[in-house]
């Protein structure tokens, strides 16, 4: 099967390779997410407090910040598909490592080092997903690719948190190593070889490449990705007090709600990724106010559950079609960095993630209390649309002569 015919405009499918890739991108999703349910286990074994427990968390996030482009601009010429692999099977031995770790400082360099190789993967695989189709289909394309992050919150996180609470955290560590195994074989079989060498004829200098930063229209795409991805990650952190305390449930219904934030994920990412490419202004203006409205009407309905879980369903709907369109926006205004692309998508996602829950946890101590960080939600999606609405024919792709920038 050549690249030829996987990519071609008229077919109604996407390539086999995006779907290997979010295979790899659903074990690394998992991974991302999964110590919220392990940390104390984690702390219990190794010997440490709870709060030193989450500092693991934050590793992760730092490494993906710095790691995507000082990783991407190592691995900028090296051909993609071993790219690929290489950093698939880093992330898969830093998690075989780290469940054989019995010290903190190991376990914590383990995560160092997957987040730096989920980094690189994530980087190389945005990248790669918005070459193996046609311009007008990336929307969709990446639709696909984080559809893999979106199933981990469905399936993925769950399912390590009931592994690692029947037989030990170290499993969930050994069970996210052998996901990385067929997405390895899969890349190796489905992703081209010939297309990597038909690119590196023209592919432009690192230094032209890194220009592409000082353009306003990327910068401005990226902080309204990152800002919509810190009210996500912010509303999304302190779901479970907002469960059990607001709402009185008890702690199966955590797990529910978060099955049902990933599910609307889902949903949205794969509705927003068939609309965003050929007009993406329809899905900014719905999901935009929709999403700043929906904050804090789910921190003022939260102690009724039959209203929490729908609105956190629509949240997780509405965050992830936002959010995939900003970034589908970011690797459309790099396309003169073809290699360091997907970097800035990624480093402008985790930067979202990780300063997110930091404003939405400043607020647990106020009169909101677990209320608060949905009220944080809401303000940061309130900034990136008071931001992007100046400069809305930018955010929506439109070129005008009256959308300079």
């Amino acid at each position: 099967m050549t690249l030829s015919c996987l990519s071609s405009p008229r077919s109604h499918s996407m390539p086999l390779p995006l779907y290997l890739l979010a295979l790899a991108v659903f074990a690394m999703g998992t991974s991302e997410f999964m110590l919220a349910g392990l940390l104390p286990d984690i702390a219990l074994d190794l010997g440490v407090t709870v709060g030193t427990a989450g500092s693991l968390t934050s590793a992760y996030a730092i490494g993906m910040i710095v790691g995507a482009p000082l990783v991407a601009a190592s691995a900028r010429n090296w051909p993609r598909r071993p790219a690929l692999l290489g950093f698939l099977l880093a992330f898969a031995a830093a998690h075989a490592v780290g469940a054989l770790s019995t010290s903190f400082a190991l376990l914590f360099s383990t995560r160092v080092v997957a987040a730096l190789a989920n980094a690189g993967f994530l980087a190389v695989a945005l990248t790669a997903a918005a070459t193996l189709v046609p311009p007008d289909r990336k929307g969709r394309a990446l639709a696909v690719l984080l559809s893999g992050t979106t199933l981990a919150t469905i399936a993925g996180v769950p399912g390590g948190a009931v592994l690692g609470a029947e037989a030990g955290w170290q499993a969930t560590f050994w069970a996210v190593a052998a996901l990385c195994l067929p997405a390895a074989v899969g890349i190796l079989a489905g992703t081209p070889a010939a297309h990597d060498e038909h690119e590196a004829a023209g592919k432009p200098a690192l230094r032209t490449e890194l220009a592409q930063l000082a353009r306003p229209r990327l910068i401005l795409v990226m902080l309204l990705g990152a800002l919509v991805n810190a009210g996500t990650f912010g509303g999304l952190t302190f779901l479970a007090p907002m469960v059990t305390d607001t709402a009185g449930l008890g702690e199966l219904w955590v797990s529910v709600a978060l099955v049902l934030f990933g599910a609307g994920s889902f949903v949205g990412v794969t509705v927003a990724g068939r609309l965003s490419d050929r007009n993406p202004g329809p899905v900014v203006a719905l999901a935009g106010p929709s999403l700043l409205v929906g904050w804090p009407a789910l921190a003022v309905l939260a102690h009724e559950p039959a209203a929490l879980l729908p609105l956190v369903f629509a949240q997780g709907a509405l965050s992830f079609a936002l959010g995939s369109t900003l970034i589908a926006r970011v690797l459309h205004e790099a396309a003169g960095a073809p290699t360091m692309a997907g970097s800035y998508a990624t480093a402008a996602l985790n930067a979202g993630a990780a300063v997110g829950p930091v404003a939405a946890g400043a607020t647990l101590g106020t009169e909101a209390g677990p209320l608060g960080p949905l009220y944080a939600a809401g303000l940061l999606v309130g900034a990136a649309l008071l931001i992007a609405i100046p400069f809305r024919r930018v955010v929506t792709g439109a070129r005008r002569e009256g959308a300079r920038l």
